[in-house]
């Protein structure tokens, strides 16, 4: 058996050593706490009943018209402190979604949601690996889908194994 590679200033890889098993599992157990990827959103929407939370799009008025997830709940982050309590049910759990991985808007609502009592995830990707993984979506104009980028999707399967 092959030791493994030295944690030296040398490999930038491993300049700072991993977390010990224990601290890892805690660290990413929470991570999955707190986010839901895009599949798993589509999978828990695409199933027949209850997916068990509400989808909120966080993004402006000019955004959702560009394009949305079907069923979702449109609250801007502005508006959540003055209109969640009449739009959600604080028993549900709420999983958020923006743009996409360069913007934290959907931190930022799921963090004013998390302050009113809400129980809340964030959806990673956002909208834009909504679109990219072939999700179907409305605008204002009507719905719509795209091909699933195979860089953010498998080609011909639905289920990338993760």
């Amino acid at each position: 058996m092959t030791p493994p590679p030295a944690i030296t200033a040398d490999n930038p890889a491993l300049r700072v050593p991993p977390a010990a098993p224990a601290a890892a599992a805690a660290y990413f157990g929470a991570s999955l706490a707190f986010h839901a990827d895009v599949s798993d959103v589509a999978a828990a929407l695409a199933a027949d009943g209850d997916p068990g939370f509400v989808l909120l799009d966080s993004r402006s008025a000019e955004s959702w018209d560009q394009g949305h997830i079907p069923g979702a709940v449109h609250l801007p982050t502005p508006l959540i402190a003055g209109r969640a309590q009449g739009l959600l049910d604080p028993a549900v759990p709420v999983i958020t979604y923006c743009w996409g991985p360069g913007c934290n808007g959907a931190a930022r609502a799921a963090l004013a949601l998390a302050e009113l009592g809400y129980r809340v995830k964030e959806m990673l990707g956002g909208f834009e690996y909504w679109v990219r993984e072939g999700f179907a979506f409305e605008t204002r104009q009507g719905h719509g889908r795209r091909a699933a980028d195979p860089l953010t999707a498998p080609a011909g399967s639905g289920d990338c194994g993760c």
